[in-house]
């Protein structure tokens, strides 16, 4: 029997093989969209690494026969844990070849990295930011993911539940509507929206790039009202939020980029970006020099089609006001005037049901759903 050795990334050569290795998991996959090396480099450096202003975090690599099989990134995000009341190990990078042993052999290592700093719970996948490759793709394999959502073979879940892994939450999902054909339900959210715009002095507006740093602070508070309700929110840091949407702010158009105010006072919020992965899938995660003038090509000749929605944030106040309704039929507007086709919607939760109600109100479709799990250490 082969033995399978684990052991944390020392070197810039180990690093790159870490960073690296998905190329070797989904080698031949159409649907997968690489990372972008650049970032990924980022993320994981604790000199640059946003998470690292808070968390401590250790990369491993699994060796099989003197082969890289498999890796894992066990982190310990202190101030979350005290917002939770838990004693929670995150875990993510977690990518591995389709063997039992190797999967088996990283767990140990990531509970064994955890119960050493007294932590009791294996709690991901997430990739250092938990917006980020979010989950285990459970079904929707027709399509490449949008910006930011995860993708993973089939045998991730067959393992993560043989293992005893259980879910930690409801599953969360994409929702995707194809503007050609759902053009009556539009049309409906429209006059319903023109309606409410009668009685209500609510105003939908532009994003402001010029007052970048006070639309942040209007951001920050909504994520910490809107989704308080959710059972496993932990809220976002200030300096992590802005850090998180900096990137964004160079290709996001302000006029897809909503807000609803209400005598003065920001009370919903509604993004839709360009689905960059459109592009990204072709430019080999910017692996080496000549990808670059492949971006270059296909963001000039082959621009996204696509938008994809991250987050729509309503203050539990104006659940019930049609706020939701307005934000979403100007949005809707906006982006069939701008010609583009379809629509993204992710990722929402299933426990979060309003958000899913409304998208499915107008002709949108769950097409992915992912799982994040729960492991007793």
């Amino acid at each position: 029997m082969s033995e399978i050795e684990v052991h944390p990334v020392r070197s810039n050569n180990e690093e790159n093989i870490f960073l690296t290795f998905p190329w070797k998991v989904y080698q031949g996959d159409p649907l997968w969209v690489p990372p972008l090396l650049p970032e990924r480099k980022k993320v994981i450096d604790p000199e640059r690494g946003v998470f690292f202003d808070r968390g401590e975090a250790e990369f491993f690599i699994a060796w099989k026969n003197g082969e890289p099989r498999g890796t894992i990134c066990a982190a310990v995000d202190p101030p979350t844990n005290r917002r939770r009341g838990s004693q929670e190990c995150v875990f993510g990078f977690f990518e591995y070849l389709p063997e039992y042993d190797v999967f088996r052999a990283l767990v140990e290592r990531a509970a064994a990295w955890a119960r050493d700093r007294g932590l009791d719970t294996l709690y991901g996948p997430w990739n250092l930011d938990y917006e980020d490759s979010y989950g285990v793709l459970i079904n929707g394999r027709d399509r490449p993911p949008a910006l930011m959502c995860g993708h993973s073979p089939p045998y991730y879940q067959e393992y993560m539940e043989r293992c005893g892994f259980v879910p930690a939450r409801a599953q969360n999902v994409a929702l995707g509507i194809d503007l050609s054909e759902h053009i009556d339900r539009i049309q409906r959210a429209f006059r319903v929206a023109e309606r409410l715009k009668e009685r209500k002095e609510v105003q939908i507006r532009n994003a402001d790039f010029d007052a970048w740093e006070e639309e942040i602070d209007r951001i920050h508070f909504l994520l910490d009202h809107a989704l308080a309700h959710l059972g496993d929110h932990v809220g976002w840091r200030r300096e992590r939020l802005a850090s998180t949407l900096e990137p964004f702010r160079k290709i996001a158009d302000p006029e897809l980029i909503l807000f609803a105010d209400l005598r003065g006072k920001t009370v919903g919020f509604l993004p839709a970006l360009p689905n960059l992965n459109e592009v990204l899938i072709h430019v080999n995660g910017l692996r080496y020099p000549w990808d670059y003038l492949k971006l270059g090509w296909w963001m000039i000749f082959h621009p996204p089609k696509t938008m994809t929605v991250k987050s729509m944030l309503v203050l539990p106040e104006y659940w019930n006001t049609g706020v939701a309704v307005m934000l979403y039929a100007e949005l809707l507007k906006r982006i069939l005037d701008k010609g583009y086709t379809w629509l993204d919607l992710s990722i929402t939760s299933l426990d979060n049901p309003t958000s899913v109600l409304l998208a499915e109100n107008h002709g949108a479709e769950i097409y992915k759903r992912w799982q994040v799990y729960h492991l007793p250490i």
